[in-house]
């Protein structure tokens, strides 16, 4: 498309007519050296106003039993996004740290940010809706939620966390405050 038109000219408008089209195929394919047997592979093709894009999965599920389309898009994927939320607990909460001496310390560490992960996931879903963070990753909580210097005061009734008052996310903390109170206590 831009060999058609010139390099200054806004393209948007033709992007818009360009129709996105999305294919899946399976086939059988062996490498010359370093595969045993051939093996299937799934190939989604995408073209759209961005050109073509193929992406490729190899998989030893039969054809038989999962079409191309369904593999990509309910094994492949989901898979891939759990890697991702996988990869997120150890980067964000330091959970690849495991330099204890003993399996059961480096167990116990693990399962600790484990229960931070989810803690912080479940916070996520229930008080942050609608706010700035509510697209935000666990690491980017942790940083501007979590992470903030406040004066903490125990009594016998109650304890107060008083926050600086230049704190940038007032606004969101008072927000996720107000949703933590409507949780029912199922304790």
């Amino acid at each position: 498309m831009d060999s058609l038109f010139q390099k200054k000219e806004d393209l948007e408008e033709v992007k818009k007519l360009v129709p996105i089209s999305t294919w899946y195929r399976s086939i059988r394919y062996k490498t010359e050296k370093s595969w045993s047997c051939q093996r299937r592979v799934v190939t989604k093709v995408c073209y759209g106003s961005d050109g073509l894009k193929m992406r490729h999965v190899v998989t030893s599920l039969p054809a038989s039993k999962i079409p191309p389309s369904k593999l990509y898009t309910k094994k492949y994927c989901p898979r891939g996004e759990m890697e991702n939320r996988i990869k997120e607990q150890q980067l964000d909460l330091l959970a690849d740290r495991t330099s204890t001496q003993t399996f059961q310390s480096n167990q116990l560490r693990l399962w600790i940010h484990s229960w931070a992960y989810v803690l912080i996931n479940a916070f996520h879903q229930h008080c942050l809706k609608k706010t700035s963070l509510a697209k935000a990753t666990v690491g980017r909580i942790r940083l501007n939620l979590l992470k903030l210097g406040a004066r903490i005061k125990i009594s016998c009734r109650r304890i107060i966390i008083a926050i600086a008052s230049a704190c940038p996310y007032q606004d969101i903390l008072s927000i996720a405050n107000k949703r933590i109170k409507t949780i029912p206590n199922t304790g």
